[in-house]
C-alpha cells in the first residue's frame, strides 16, 4: 500500500543535517519565498522521525521550501501553525540518498519554454509583467526580457529551444526587435566563425540604426522622424537617448534635406561662395586633400593692444616671483594665474585672421553636424577650386559671377571638371563594372589572365599599361572607406558567394591543394575568373592603362547605362551647376534644358538624377535617350578625352556642384 504525506505543524519541522544541499542561491531562494507566498507549498517534503519526540521530522528532501516557510512565518504572512504536507520515511539510512535524488535530477527549464510560459500566462489569464514578477519572485525587468525573447525571429527562437544557442546569444538577437533583420542576421553568421559572438551579432543587428543621442537624430528630431514613417525600437529600459531609431536610410534622407537647407541659409548669410554639406560631426582628410586652405589678413596690434601685452609680461613676472615666497596653496593659486594671464597674451598676440568679403564670395566651406544636433560651419574656409582657368587676358572681372546667385545659368560648351576623387571614384566605378563582367566569364578571363602573365614576363617591365597585378592581390585604392553601392557592386558580392569554399576547411596547405584540384571544373574555373577579375586597376581617364580597359569594355560589350545611373550622391553634386545643364541639353536641347535653368544647384542635381533615371514624364523619346546617357568618363570604347582636373595650386575660385572638386 502506497503511503501518504501527513500534515505536520511548521513548527515541528527542522532541516536534515543528511541534506546535501549546503550551498543555496540568496536570489533564488527570494524567488521560491515569493511563489510559496502566492501559491503556497503545493509539493510535500520528506522527512525523518525525530527518536524521542513525537510528531517531530527532520526534512531531508524540500529544505529551501521549508526555509521559505519559516521565513514567512516570522514575516507574518503565514500564521503560527501552518500545515506542510510531508512523506514520512520508514527507514533513516535512506535519508542521504533520498537527499540526492530530489536534487540532483531536478531539471531547469529551457529557457524557450520559460520565455513562452510568461507569455501565456500574461496572454490567457490577463496579468501583467508585474504580476508575474510578484509571484515568481522575480524583477520586472527579468520578465520583460524574456517576454522580448518569446518574440524572437522564428529561426532564432526554435534555435534557442534546441539548445543551438545559448541565451546569451538569443539575448544579444533581441537587442533589436525587428525580426526580420535578426532572421537575416541569423542566417547570415549561424554556421559561420561568428554565429556565437554576442558583439558580432549586435554589430551586425545594429548597421544603419541610430541612437536617439546620435547627432543625426537629434538634427532631425524624434517628432519629424515618426512623422516621416521612421521606427523606434522601444523597451522599459531605454529613453530617449539610448532608444534605438531602426530605419537608418530614412533617417539619412531627411538629415541630407535638412544640411542642405542649412547650407544654403549659412551661404547666404555669411557670404559664402559655396558651402559644402558632410553629413558627419568632423570634416576628414579625404573631403579636403585637393583643397588649399583659404588664409586671411592677421590684424595688426593696436595700441591698446600693445599696452596691455606689456601689462601681461610685467603681471607675468610678478605672479613668478610671489610663486617663490608662497606656501603650497598659494604657489597653486599663482600658478593658474600664470596660465590664465598667458592664454590671454596668446589671444592677443595672434589675433583671428579677418577675411574680406571679396575672399568670404570665393570661399568653400563645409557645415557639418555638432554634438548637439546643430548644423554648424567648420572653421576652416577653402579656396574653392575653379571650372574654368580664368582667362586673364579678358580683363572683365565684372562678368565672373557665382553660378549659385544666377538663377539664369544656360547650358552650353560647358566641359565638366572633375575633381581628383570623383575621377577616382567613376573609374572605380567603371572597373568594378568590367571585373564583374570578367568574373562572369571564365573563358575570356582564362584566356586575359595567361596573357597578363606571360606578357609580364617576357618584357621584364612593371606591365603597368596592363592595368593589373598577376598575383591576384586587390589593388590598392586611395579611396578610404568608399563603396560605391552600385548594381555592380551587389552583383560582385553575389559572385563572391557563389565560390565553393569547401576547400578552405581541408587542412594544411597540401591538403588544402588537393582538396581545391578535385572541385569540378565549372568551380575551379570561378575562383580563377574572380582571382584575375579581382586584379582590375580603376584607371582615371587620361591615365595609363586607359586604353586596355576600354578595350576589355568593349569585347564584353558591356551596356554601361543598364548598369549604372548617375545620381546626385554619386555624379550631380559633384560637377558645376553649368556642366550639368549641358547633360540635360545632350539628350534634350536647349528647350529641355531651359526648364531647368532657374533652379537652385541642390534642386537641379537632384532634378536630373530623376531625369537620367527615367522618373520624370517627358516626351518617350527624350526618356530613353537619358536612360541611354552616362558621361563620356564612364563609356567604354574609345578612350575618353581626360576630364580636367582643378591643380592643387589653383588660384581661381568656382562655384561648381558639391563635396568633390578635389585636386589632382
Amino acid at each position: 500500500m502506497t503511503q501518504l504525506p501527513i500534515l505536520v505543524p511548521a513548527a515541528n519541522l527542522a532541516k536534515s543535517p543528511s541534506n546535501v544541499r549546503t550551498v543555496s542561491d540568496a536570489v533564488a531562494d527570494a524567488q521560491l519565498e515569493a511563489n510559496i507566498a502566492a501559491k503556497g507549498v503545493r509539493q510535500n517534503l520528506i522527512g525523518v522521525p525525530v527518536s524521542r519526540k513525537k510528531g517531530h521530522y527532520r526534512i531531508i528532501a524540500g529544505g529551501r521550501r521549508l526555509d521559505a516557510v519559516h521565513r514567512l512565518i516570522e514575516k507574518g504572512v503565514f500564521a503560527a501553525d501552518y500545515q506542510l504536507a510531508v512523506l514520512v520515511l520508514g527507514n533513516a539510512k535512506d535519508a542521504i540518498e533520498t537527499s540526492l535524488e530530489e536534487n540532483f535530477f531536478n531539471l531547469t527549464m529551457n529557457p524557450a519554454d520559460t520565455c513562452r510560459a510568461f507569455q501565456d500566462i500574461i496572454e490567457n489569464e490577463g496579468k501583467t509583467p508585474e504580476d508575474v514578477a510578484k509571484r515568481f519572485g522575480l524583477t520586472e525587468r527579468f520578465v520583460r526580457s524574456r517576454l522580448r525573447l518569446a518574440d524572437l525571429a522564428d529561426p532564432v527562437f526554435e534555435a534557442l529551444r534546441n539548445g543551438d544557442i545559448t541565451l546569451s546569444v538569443a539575448v544579444a538577437y533581441a537587442s533589436n526587435s525587428d525580426r526580420t533583420r535578426q532572421a537575416e542576421v541569423f542566417e547570415l553568421l549561424k554556421d559561420g566563425y561568428y554565429r556565437a559572438n554576442v558583439n558580432e551579432i549586435k554589430r551586425q543587428l545594429a548597421e544603419d540604426t541610430y541612437v536617439g543621442s546620435d547627432p543625426k537624430a537629434l538634427l532631425v528630431g524624434r517628432d519629424a522622424y515618426i512623422e516621416a514613417g521612421g521606427r523606434v525600437d522601444l523597451d522599459l529600459f531605454t529613453d530617449s537617448t539610448t532608444e534605438r531609431w531602426i530605419d537608418g536610410d530614412l533617417l539619412n534622407r531627411l538629415v541630407a534635406d535638412k544640411l542642405a537647407a542649412a547650407a544654403e541659409a549659412l551661404r547666404e548669410r555669411e557670404g559664402l561662395g559655396e558651402v559644402r554639406v558632410i553629413p558627419s560631426t568632423h570634416v576628414t582628410y579625404n573631403d579636403t586633400w585637393d583643397l588649399r586652405p583659404l588664409k586671411g589678413d592677421t590684424p595688426e596690434l593696436s595700441p591698446e593692444q600693445q599696452a596691455r601685452l606689456e601689462e601681461i609680461q610685467a603681471e607675468i613676472e610678478a605672479a613668478n616671483e610671489a610663486w617663490e615666497d608662497a606656501d603650497e596653496d598659494g604657489q597653486a593659486e599663482q600658478a593658474n594665474r600664470v596660465e590664465m594671464l598667458e592664454a590671454e597674451y596668446r589671444s592677443i598676440e595672434k589675433p583671428a585672421p579677418v577675411l574680406t568679403e571679396e575672399q568670404k564670395a570665393g570661399a568653400l566651406a563645409y557645415v557639418v553636424i555638432g554634438h548637439d544636433g546643430e548644423p554648424r560651419l567648420h572653421e576652416q574656409l577653402y579656396v574653392a577650386p575653379a571650372d574654368e582657368p580664368k582667362d586673364e587676358t579678358d580683363g572683365d572681372e565684372d562678368q565672373v559671377e557665382d553660378e549659385d546667385d544666377n538663377d539664369d545659368v544656360v547650358a552650353g560648351s560647358a566641359k565638366p571638371t572633375y575633381s581628383q576623387r570623383l575621377s577616382q571614384e567613376l573609374a572605380e566605378m567603371k572597373s568594378e563594372l568590367l571585373r564583374v563582367h570578367i568574373a562572369s566569364d571564365p573563358r575570356f578571363a582564362l584566356d586575359l589572365g595567361t596573357f597578363w602573365m606571360v606578357d609580364k614576363a617576357i618584357r621584364h617591365s612593371g606591365g603597368y599599361d596592363l592595368a593589373t597585378e598577376l598575383r591576384a592581390d586587390k589593388p590598392y585604392s586611395g579611396l578610404t572607406g568608399y563603396q560605391s553601392g552600385t548594381l555592380a557592386a551587389e552583383e560582385w558580392g553575389k559572385i563572391d558567394e557563389g565560390l565553393d569554399r569547401s576547400w578552405t576547411e581541408a587542412g594544411d596547405v597540401c591538403q588544402r591543394y588537393d582538396a581545391f584540384c578535385a572541385l569540378p571544373d565549372e568551380a575551379r574555373a570561378a575562383w580563377l575568373a574572380w582571382a584575375i577579375a579581382r586584379t582590375l586597376h580603376a584607371v582615371v581617364a587620361g591615365k595609363t592603362g586607359e586604353a586596355i580597359i576600354d578595350h576589355l569594355g568593349t569585347k564584353l560589350e558591356i551596356d554601361v547605362a543598364a548598369w549604372w545611373r548617375p545620381t546626385a550622391n554619386n555624379y550631380f553634386d559633384r560637377v558645376s551647376k553649368a556642366a550639368i545643364l549641358t547633360h540635360i541639353e545632350e539628350i534634350g536641347g536647349k528647350e529641355l534644358s531651359s526648364r531647368y535653368g532657374g533652379s537652385k544647384k541642390h534642386d537641379l542635381a537632384t532634378s536630373a538624377e530623376k531625369i537620367f533615371g527615367g522618373s520624370v514624364p517627358i516626351e518617350a523619346d527624350l526618356r530613353e535617350a537619358a536612360l541611354a546617357w552616362v558621361p563620356d568618363v564612364m563609356r567604354f570604347g574609345t578612350p575618353a578625352t581626360a576630364p580636367e582636373l582643378v591643380p592643387a595650386n589653383d588660384e581661381s575660385v568656382t562655384d561648381s556642384g558639391d563635396e568633390l572638386q578635389q585636386a589632382a
